[in-house]
């Protein structure tokens, strides 16, 4: 009895499949050999959605095909991408990394040398206007005076923050400054990282002498960092004076090569103002 039941429910299934494909030949050839528009469109409500059930049938594995095609090529496009966000990415880190390699370094020998890195809060901003050599002195003009608060004795570095010269006369609009290379020049200097100090005298050369005496043991070198100290009580701490070289003279500012330079103003204790 169920082997006959199910081949029953077999050969009606065959049926209705075989009826449900003779429906749209029989569609056709009524449009063709006995074109009934009322028999046609009787036929349309029940052939056309049938064909579309059929169609998509038969179409469904030609259309899971291309959607899985273009799913991979957007899968490999998304791995390309990502790759090379990733090649961005580690560039990115490793160039992070060195500037932050580079800023604690740098924080490091600020803190050794002890260089000034802040313009003080009041300076005055002048123009050389005259460069005067004469015989072993060294000084130049500046179109600051006293009416701009430039007063004598103080500092004058360049643009920079490299120490250029001190002040030595001024009237109301200019000031006349002794440059670092003149004769007269003798000012208290700071070997920056070592607990070394000395003196640096101009010479009219471009190249000072400096006398070093808190460290008998100490043997200069060429390349060592000078800043000025405020040994002496003249001027403030910390700003850049030049480098060694051998026969214990020093490469300092040349005042033929300013245009423009910073008055700086300090208080006694060394700070500036």
């Amino acid at each position: 009895m169920i082997q006959n039941s199910t081949s029953s429910k077999i050969v009606t299934l065959i049926k209705s499949a075989i009826a449900t494909a003779a429906l749209p030949v029989i569609f056709i050839y009524i449009m063709i050999a006995k074109p009934d528009y009322t028999i046609m469109n009787g036929l349309a409500h029940i052939v056309l959605p049938v064909a579309n059930v059929v169609g998509d049938i038969i179409t469904w594995p030609v259309r899971v095909i291309g959607d899985t095609i273009v799913n991979i090529q957007e899968l490999s496009t998304l791995r390309s991408e990502n790759a090379e966000l990733r090649v961005r990415l580690d560039e990115a880190l490793s160039y992070k990394h060195k500037c932050d390699i580079a800023i604690s370094e740098n924080d490091t020998l600020v803190r050794q040398i002890g260089i000034a890195q802040q313009i003080p809060q009041r300076t005055v901003i002048a123009d050389v206007i005259h460069e005067n050599r004469a015989l072993h002195h060294n000084t130049f003009m500046i179109n600051r005076g006293l009416n701009d608060g430039v007063k004598p004795g103080m500092v004058v570095v360049s643009t920079s923050n490299q120490f250029a010269g001190t002040v030595i006369d001024a009237a109301s609009n200019f000031a006349r400054v002794r440059a670092v290379t003149d004769s007269d020049t003798t000012i208290a200097v700071h070997v920056a990282g070592y607990e070394v100090y000395g003196f640096l005298s101009g010479n009219a050369s471009s190249t000072p002498t400096i006398g070093l005496f808190s460290d008998p043991q100490f043997k200069s070198a060429p390349g060592l960092t000078l800043v000025t100290s405020n040994i002496s009580g003249v001027l403030p701490n910390g700003i850049f004076v030049g480098k060694t070289n051998k026969n214990s003279t020093v490469d300092v500012l040349q005042p033929g090569t300013l245009s423009r330079v910073v008055v700086l103003q300090f208080d006694k204790t060394s700070e500036y103002k």
